[in-house]
């Protein structure tokens, strides 16, 4: 799901001599490979960002290559402009369980996903990413979660939709309300909380889970009943004496809950932590990704199907909801995007009721989760079942955005890089349609590209769509990369969106052409019979790995195989 961001150029820009539109038509089809990608060349030196953002014409659109990982045992999520904002600490994920989730390559997702979910091993992952964090407390320490409370709707006795506290999930997998977990680090020892029995709520809701039902659910070493949290605390304190720490996330303790017999209590260092230890997937973590995938893929299938019968926006929606649902992905990890005609280029665009009559396109943004782990899948396809040339024309960039710099993606890849490299891809396209004019470096210089392309290239994803541990850096001055999600280097085991596109949003693009740095690089009349394509974004869900990249997402993309499904809706 595309990032909003309203990227204004740059005011600074040379005086160089102008490409000729032939030129800019050949330089574009030249890097245009339909076909399956080439095995990827061997990994040149890495490039220091100052160089990866140098605008000589030699170094334009070139091919994507791979570039060398950072040494296995730091993969860095520290951000890659540390001149603009401190950088993070280096992960301190361990080797072997990057090396675990470089390999999890077409695995049997089914299979993975009848055993417990891994919430020990989170727990001590998260211990690992604390200790070299000066915490001298961690191992005398314990970590104390709740889970969503259970909360009634303004003014009547109806529960509010029921969404589980990420944070909580991954140290248990439990999605239940009302619970918390305790985890003591010494004694390796996971506790969960779970609501005692209510008779009153027998009554209407059946029986809760038991704590045997409990024990035996989830990965965790022993169940009580939520009335125990403060003496199973205090017993837990009482064992580290003068160095006991309780670490907690702020603004999400109870308050019949204390802490009184810790001596020490840190609100602060839990979070980040558990942010780092989040960026990088487990095997079972990624199966779960991949089943909402399968299920979202099936469903974007199913709405591109129902195209040309669909009369308004919200038709295809119920399409895409009654396939997830169908298969047992009942939550969606955001509210999906239908978005017809010029409603394509906002980028979350979820009015979905509008009519169809008339319209292009329909751009869809939409992705179920499995058990809180969300996928993110984009889609544009033509209502009468064939691509418009311009709709077409547009299509086509994209896709080589999304080609293109997918195959760049390995563990230790910047992307910064990745992104910039689809920046130059979606000028040297607009150039050949003569959308663009004037040079291609002085143009990325100028950052007018940013008018049609003006959001990040991706995000980390997992139990949140904009996944934790991204390290953005909002007081970038470059407007270009000021609203990235994500900066600095993706690490073996990570999921990422590759989610490029091109719109033609007036109320961006106008005041670029009212401005003479921007104005002289634009067609105005080209320009013009592009506002009804609206836009056009692909979006992929990819998994890193030490060599390369696997793409869970399996909904189809192909223009022509697009057309056919339409056309036999």
């Amino acid at each position: 799901m595309a990032a909003w961001q309203l990227a204004y150029g740059s005011r600074t820009t040379a005086s160089r001599r102008c490409l000729h539109r032939g030129a800019a038509t050949a330089l574009y089809w030249h890097f245009s490979a339909a076909a399956p990608p080439s095995p990827p060349p061997p990994p040149g030196p890495r490039r220091h960002l100052s160089s990866a953002r140098q605008l000589s014409s030699s170094s334009f659109l070139p091919p994507p290559t791979p570039r060398p990982p950072r040494p296995s045992s730091h993969p860095s999520i520290t951000s890659s402009r540390p001149h603009h904002a401190p950088a993070r600490h280096a992960s301190t994920i361990p080797t072997d369980r990057r090396s675990v989730a470089a390999a999890m390559v077409a695995q049997d997702f089914e299979a993975v996903l009848k055993g417990k979910y891994p919430a020990k091993a989170h727990a001590r992952r998260v211990v690992d990413v604390l200790r070299p964090k000066a915490t001298p407390q961690v191992d005398s320490g314990v970590f104390y979660l709740e889970s969503t409370r259970t909360k009634l709707q303004e003014d009547n006795d109806s529960a509010e939709h029921f969404r589980q506290r990420r944070f909580f999930y991954y140290l248990t997998g439990c999605n239940m309300a009302d619970c918390a977990v305790a985890y003591h680090v010494a004694a390796d020892k996971l506790i969960l909380f779970i609501p005692p029995i209510d008779p009153d709520d027998v009554i209407w809701s059946g029986l809760p889970v038991s704590i045997d039902d409990a024990l035996a659910r989830y990965d965790v070493d022993e169940v009580r009943y939520t009335s125990d949290v403060n003496a199973t605390l205090t017993q837990l304190a009482s064992r580290a004496g003068d160095a006991a720490t309780v670490f907690a996330l702020a603004g999400q303790v109870s308050d019949n809950v204390t802490f009184l017999e810790f001596a020490h209590k840190d609100f602060a260092a839990l979070k980040p932590a558990m942010e780092t230890a989040r960026v990088v997937k487990d095997e079972f973590e990624v199966a779960m990704i991949r089943k909402a995938n399968h299920i979202s893929s099936l469903a974007h299938k199913a709405v591109i199907q129902r195209a040309r019968s669909a009369r308004y926006e919200r038709e295809l929606e119920a399409a895409f909801l009654e396939r997830c649902v169908a298969h047992g992905a009942k939550e969606m990890a955001y509210h999906p995007i239908l978005a017809g005609g010029k409603a394509a280029a906002t980028l979350h665009y979820v009015d979905n009721n509008a009519p169809l009559d008339g319209k292009q396109n329909v751009l869809i943004d939409a992705g179920a989760e499995w058990d809180n782990y969300a996928s993110d899948i984009t889609r544009t396809f033509p209502l009468s079942g064939k691509f418009t040339k311009e709709s077409r024309d547009i299509y086509d960039i994209v896709y080589k955005m999304q080609h293109d710099c997918t195959a760049m993606i390995k563990a230790g890849a910047l992307w910064d890089d990745i992104h910039l490299h689809a920046h130059k891809i979606a000028i040297a396209g607009l150039l050949a349609l003569g959308i663009l004019r004037g040079d291609a470096n002085d143009i990325l210089a100028a950052r007018t590209s940013a008018a049609f392309f003006p959001h990040g290239l991706g995000h980390y994803l997992g139990l949140d769509t904009h996944d934790v541990g991204g390290n953005p850096n909002r007081a970038d001055k470059d407007a270009l990369f000021r609203y990235l999600r994500l900066r600095g280097v993706i690490p073996a085991g990570s999921v990422v969106t590759v989610e490029p596109g091109v719109y033609f949003c007036e109320f961006i693009i106008r005041p670029y052409l009212d401005d003479p740095v921007h104005s002289k690089f634009i067609d105005a009349a080209v320009l013009d019979r592009y506002w009804d394509v609206g836009g056009v974004r692909i979006e992929d869900n990819i998994l890193v790995t030490e060599t390369g990249y696997e793409n869970l997402t399996t909904a189809i993309k192909e223009a022509a195989e697009i057309e056919a499904t339409v056309a036999s809706g």
